[in-house]
């Protein structure tokens, strides 16, 4: 009888089955597993990563890893391979083969010729006897007991430990690289962690609109200008100095308060002291001075030079939120 009880055991089971597996690996590593690394990271030529079935994605999400975080890498169908695409090795490439148990027919046929090149060959496996084994330079053991399919049959706690296993490669290889955010938004430069890392102030101005008026300039100028430029604000400027700005709420508590405005200046309504950043820093940064006051609009200034207004919106757009 299949009840919401028996669907969470079942799925708290598969879980808890996995996690086995993953701690497991932990007793497996040795000297393989550093030699292997040392030589990714001395090697002059690219990773290369092979299988076959199941472990053909499990290697590329392995290769999409290694990529991102600074190790040339690329995927290699071990089936593709042995009708042509073994072409795409070069002399200097080291090469891992992730397969279950080693003996599939096609890695029988591949690493014969993977060594025939003299390229160095990483297995991960979970058979330690198995032909790919035995033809490989380093061997980073994947054993399970059982997968956590109930028929023993679905790759499932098998290639949980082949991706886990090609995680701890990249990440042992990223601090031997001393790998920094900063490297890696380099290869996401469009993504929001990327943008974080990367953008500046300077590259989300919109110089055509600056919103400026003089300290004595009346009122409705200041409500013209501050339509005009759709930023919600303009800086109140004296010999290129920012010395206030007037927000559209400033402009709605004066009309609240007065019944008439013909008498008033910029300077009358201005914010003194405005919130300031320079264009060279760094977008998050400003995000974060926004969030802190409490306000949507920064003024932008260089050496005391005004250059713009950074919004709010604007940095919404770019989902770095």
């Amino acid at each position: 009888m299949i009840t919401k009880e028996n669907i969470l055991a079942s799925a708290k089971k598969t879980i808890r089955s996995e996690s086995e597996s993953i701690a497991k690996l932990t007793d497996y590593l040795d000297e393989n597993f550093s030699n292997a690394t040392q030589s990714i990271y001395n090697s002059k030529g690219r990773l290369v990563v092979t299988g076959i079935g199941k472990s053909a994605i499990i290697a590329q999400k392995m290769v999409a890893t290694f990529n991102s975080t600074g190790t040339p890498s690329l995927f290699l169908h071990a089936s593709e391979a042995i009708h042509g695409d073994l072409g795409m090795v070069q002399n200097e490439d080291i090469i891992i083969c992730i397969s279950k148990s080693g003996n599939s027919p096609e890695i029988k046929v591949l690493v014969p010729l993977l060594k025939r090149f003299g390229n160095t060959l990483i297995a991960i496996t979970g058979n330690m006897t198995s032909f790919l084994a035995k033809g490989s330079d380093f061997v980073l053991n994947t054993t399970i007991d059982a997968e956590a399919c109930p028929n023993n049959l679905a790759p499932t706690n098998s290639t949980t430990v082949q991706l886990v296993m090609g995680d701890a490669l990249a990440v042992c290889l990223m601090e031997m690289r001393d790998f920094k955010p900063e490297d890696f938004a380099i290869y996401h430069p469009g993504g929001a962690l990327g943008k974080k890392l990367l953008l500046r102030v300077k590259d989300m101005l919109e110089h055509t609109l600056k919103p400026m008026v003089s300290p004595e300039a009346p009122v409705k100028k200041v409500i013209f200008e501050i339509s005009e430029k759709r930023l919600g604000v303009t800086a109140v400027v004296e010999d290129n100095k920012v010395i206030g700005i007037i927000t559209d709420g400033d402009i709605r508590r004066m009309l609240n308060d007065r019944d008439s405005f013909a008498d008033l200046t910029a300077k009358d309504i201005m914010t003194k002291n405005p919130k300031l950043i320079s264009s060279t820093a760094m977008v998050v940064d400003a995000l974060n001075i926004l969030e802190d006051f409490s306000i949507t609009q920064l003024v932008v200034v260089d050496n005391g030079e005004y250059k713009g207004v950074l919004h709010l919106h604007d940095i919404l757009k770019e989902g770095i939120v």
